[in-house]
């Protein structure tokens, strides 16, 4: 189903592409002027050496836009102004209203994506520094399964190496059960900063906590026991965030570090026969093309150390070779923050030069900035320590029952509680997702719970406000089918705004700039509170109602399903 953008596009593009004697994109964007503006006649012109007026005329006329447009005309150096028919308007949202997937087609080549995200570390609090793997992450999951590709989630959790021995050693001097219930309840923080304080302390703890390591990679049986307790109450643990934030994270996505331990030696064999392994210093490297120092040295990724231990850089090649061999990844996802940047495209060329990714394969780093205070420095407790994720959710949750108990005081306390929740999870999400995910925010529960500006609340409360015209109709938006007319310059602007979202989300897929779907569904709501103002529903006369109200129905379908994408839930009243 084509949208309105896209006829104007495949128009223009033939008329620009036959003046230009190559393909030529006609620049087709929204406009304050008309309802959309060309610019490409001003580029052809500086190319062709002619005047760009003469050129946008001439495009017009080839063009042949009468059974679209109302009106065209040549503005300025050579801008086209566009003015879409609104029988062609109507026409449009009438079939995108009647079409399951509101317009959308699922992808044509559907890939089969793994992507790597939240990643917290086992006997250790999930922190305000996971939040936007782990929502990022849960947008990509939901629009990519969406759009109908195979997502295979990968919760690439820290669970091996140096601290474990320490760890296992702390459990062992407090007791198993006791462990466990701290553990269990929620305390990973405190028990693994006691454990840290017993090694920097005691030599004799130090000691005996590498010797424990070395019998835990050894494969001792007592340890790996006691290493799997520790790791299974974690996940218990990281489960119950996962809950109270709603993302799609299960006990089955969970693929730690130690998952890949059988596979090291083969991949370090492997590197060594492609003749891919360098000594330097003493340790066994990879010495990706393209990445130096401040100096100009090549940089390493460290396979194998001196005293032939395997480190992190060897896990993610393992992790790599493993999803694209036996996971057949065809688009890899690494959502990390940005500080991990080199790391992760040296390892990402490795794999291209061991031959572990070709084309038509792609891998990419979904780089994301950090959370911060107000004062500009990483979110912190006032303690100085890292926030802990599930008190940050929860009060985002407590503040929310404060608003929605104010907004409407009439709901009774289970309703209130279960508005609360999604507004006040949905108000975190969407302060993250609004902001481009390569720079940093403040976090500002004040700003982010507001119900008015780009906010969760605004949209969901927009979309409650459609739900209440249909409970005061009599209806259902299930029930709102049928023809929708396109009159009044406020049913345009809807139309219009609604009628670009198979756009977006095609081009979401590919970007995964989800600051963009925020701007386009802040901006949908904008255009229907206006539309609701000044165009009648449940007053307007029988025809007018009928379309209008088909108009409701299609804005609160594509809100819920834009909100959804971003794992926002839409309650019905507010």
């Amino acid at each position: 189903m084509a949208s309105v953008e896209a006829v104007l596009n495949q128009r223009l593009a033939a008329a620009f592409t036959t003046m230009a004697g190559e393909q030529l994109d006609p620049a087709v964007r929204r406009s304050q002027h008309a309802d959309f503006q060309a610019d490409a006649a001003l580029a052809l012109a500086r190319k062709l050496g002619r005047n760009p007026r003469e050129i946008a005329g001439q495009v017009v006329e080839r063009a042949m836009l009468d059974d679209v447009c109302s009106a065209t005309e040549i503005a300025g150096p050579g801008f086209i102004n566009l003015t879409v028919r609104n029988e062609v308007l109507a026409d449009l949202v009438t079939q995108t209203a009647a079409d399951e997937r509101l317009g959308v087609l699922p992808a044509e080549n559907p890939d089969t994506v793994l992507i790597d995200y939240s990643a917290p570390n086992a006997s250790k609090e999930a922190h305000v520094g996971h939040l936007r793997s782990t929502i990022i992450g849960d947008a990509t999951v939901r629009l990519l399964e969406w759009l109908g590709h195979t997502v295979i989630r990968q919760n690439h959790i820290g669970e091996w190496g140096t601290p474990f021995g320490m760890l296992i050693e702390h459990l062992l001097d407090i007791g198993e059960a006791e462990a466990a219930h701290e553990l269990s309840v929620g305390e990973l923080g405190s028990f693994y900063e006691a454990a840290r304080k017993k090694f920097d302390s005691d030599e004799t703890f130090k000691d005996r906590s590498r010797r424990r390591l070395v019998l835990l990679q050894g494969g001792d049986e007592l340890s790996l026991r006691l290493w799997k307790v520790l790791v299974d109450e974690s996940k218990e643990y990281f489960l119950a965030v996962y809950d109270l934030l709603d993302v799609r994270l299960t006990r089955d996505d969970f693929v730690g570090e130690s998952f890949y331990n059988d596979q090291l030696a083969s991949v370090v064999e492997e590197l060594d026969a492609l003749g891919l392994l360098q000594s330097s210093e003493g340790t066994r490297c990879v010495f990706p093309a393209g990445f130096t120092n401040r100096d100009g040295e090549p940089l390493p990724l460290i396979v194998m150390k001196t005293d032939g231990g395997y480190g992190y850089d060897v896990t993610d090649l393992a992790a790599i070779r493993y999803r694209t061999r036996e996971l057949n990844g065809t688009r890899l996802l690494y959502v990390v923050g940005l500080p991990q940047k080199t790391h992760f495209q040296m390892v990402f060329q490795a794999a291209r030069d061991a031959g572990w990714v070709t084309p038509p394969m792609e891998v990419e780093h979904v780089g994301h900035g950090s959370i911060l205070a107000a004062d500009g420095k990483i979110l912190r407790s006032r303690a100085g320590e890292s926030v802990k994720l599930i008190d940050l959710l929860k009060e985002a949750v407590t503040r929310a029952e404060e608003q929605v108990k104010i907004k409407n005081p009439e709901l009774d306390e289970d309703t209130a509680a279960a508005v609360a929740q999604a507004v006040g999870i949905g108000a975190v999400k969407y302060a993250d997702l609004s902001t481009d995910r390569t720079r940093d925010y403040v976090f500002d529960y004040d700003r982010m719970l507001s119900f008015d500006g780009n906010t969760a609340p605004y949209l969901q409360y927009a979309h409650a406000r459609i739900q209440s015209i249909f409970s005061r109709a009599e209806s259902s938006p299930e029930d709102a089918v049928g023809p929708i007319a396109v009159n009044e310059p406020a049913e345009r602007e809807l139309v219009i705004t609604l009628l670009g979202f198979e756009d977006l989300v095609h081009e979401l897929s590919d970007s995964l700039e989800f600051h963009r779907l925020c701007a386009y569904l802040y901006g949908l709501a904008t255009a229907f509170m206006t539309f609701y103002e000044r165009c009648p529903v449940l007053r307007a006369e029988n025809e007018f109602r009928a379309s209008r109200l088909a108009l409701c129905a299609a804005t609160a379908r594509v809100l819920a399903v834009g909100l959804g994408f971003l794992g926002i839930s839409t309650p019905n009243q507010m």
